[in-house]
């Protein structure tokens, strides 16, 4: 109904109406004043169906193509909004690049371990840097105790304190054999 509205207010605008065998024009009605009564109302009839059939033919041509299995192929050349729109991720483009994208993955998952036995390393390695302190220290010190105990006043007053010792310390200093040959 509202199409029938609109092809009266064509014609009253003086644009061309379409009927569904021939094309009528506002100078034809002008020059055939008589028919004019009976071919408008079949011709507004024929309009509107007319429209309908285009509106649910344009319909269904989208639906079709929009609903089509293959895919329709991609431009040669990738902007910005087709990237961030995902229009790089059709099956198409997967298909032709999937041995790349297996080896980036392959790539990513050995950068990923590598950066964890990294990180594992180098936690044993301050480990061991602590204990390593921790050892020179000890050696430190030990060596300090043996030092102050193998003195030799240290060890008079050992000998002198134990009296189970026959060691004493000589009156004369050593003097030297001389042996001919």
């Amino acid at each position: 109904m509202s199409d029938e509205k609109n092809t009266k207010r064509d014609n009253e605008k003086g644009e061309d109406v379409v009927a569904a065998d021939n094309k009528v024009t506002p100078k034809d009605k002008k020059q055939f004043p008589e028919e004019k009564g009976k071919e408008t109302g079949e011709q507004e009839k024929n309009v509107a169906d007319n429209g309908q059939d285009n509106v649910a033919e344009t319909l269904k041509e989208a639906i079709q193509e929009q609903a089509r299995e293959d895919e329709q192929p991609s431009s040669a050349s990738f902007t910005l909004r087709k990237i961030l729109g995902g229009d790089i991720l059709t099956g198409n483009v997967i298909k032709s690049q999937i041995w790349l994208i297996v080896l980036i993955v392959f790539f990513v998952i050995l950068y990923i371990s590598n950066r964890y036995s990294v990180q594992k390393d180098l936690l044993e390695i301050d480990r061991l840097n602590k204990e390593l302190k921790d050892a020179k220290h000890k050696a430190l010190s030990s060596s300090s105790q043996l030092t102050e105990k193998c003195r030799e006043s240290h060890v008079l007053e050992m000998l002198k304190n134990n009296q189970d010792s026959t060691l004493k310390m000589p009156n004369q200093p050593p003097y030297i054999i001389q042996v001919p040959e």
